[in-house]
């Protein structure tokens, strides 16, 4: 293995995955970065389908040895919405819905709530695909519960509203090193690595 192509157009999402992955000794390139031009349509029920889907997509465009597609698919499901947003949480109320607004009307569904009703996690499912086809999937949590209020600039996405009991704030507070350590993507990044180590 010489290089591994992410499955994402996300730029906030790629820096994390180089953040998390940086000392792997490892080229890591964005689809744009690889020349692939997709639009793939994410039908699968859940995060391991729909990362399963885009990876071998990506895979598919590949005729060189030694290139892996990793793709991840992720998001936020929230006990009290019945797990929602779920596998939908990028395209929760539209595809360009800005996250503040997604944030909001969250916090409005869950107005008046107790903190005990208010549990829910980010979960990360990565698949990675050759040119042959499928490999493997991991999947990464983090637990926690929707907050009363946004808060911290570090994150991104559901970041903001999402808190951590044990550190008494959002995960969009913590610094970089420590939510990479916590963090679904961030699990599911290091036990690939493993797998494909092996």
């Amino acid at each position: 293995m010489k290089k591994v192509i992410f499955a994402t157009g996300n730029q906030d999402k790629m820096g994390e995955i180089r953040s998390i992955l940086s000392d792997w000794d490892m080229e890591i390139q964005s689809m744009k970065e690889a020349g692939i031009a997709l639009e793939i349509v994410e039908d699968g029920k859940t995060f391991e389908e729909n990362a399963c889907i885009k990876a071998n997509a990506v895979a598919a465009q590949i005729h060189e040895e030694g290139v892996v597609v990793l793709a991840d698919d992720s998001g936020l499901e929230i006990d009290y919405l019945n797990r929602e947003p779920g596998i939908y949480s990028a395209r929760y109320l539209g595809e360009d819905t800005p996250y503040k607004v997604k944030n909001e009307k969250i916090l409005e569904r869950l107005k008046g709530v107790p903190k005990e009703k208010r549990t829910a996690r980010f979960v990360c499912a990565i698949a990675a695909a050759d040119k042959n086809g499928q490999i493997c999937v991991t999947r990464g949590t983090i637990e926690g519960y929707i907050g009363w209020e946004p808060s911290g600039a570090n994150g991104f996405g559901y970041d903001p509203i999402f808190y951590l009991d044990a550190y008494n704030c959002s995960t969009a507070e913590l610094t970089e090193e420590l939510k990479n350590q916590l963090s679904h993507r961030g699990k599911a990044l290091r036990a690939m690595r493993q797998k494909l180590e092996k």
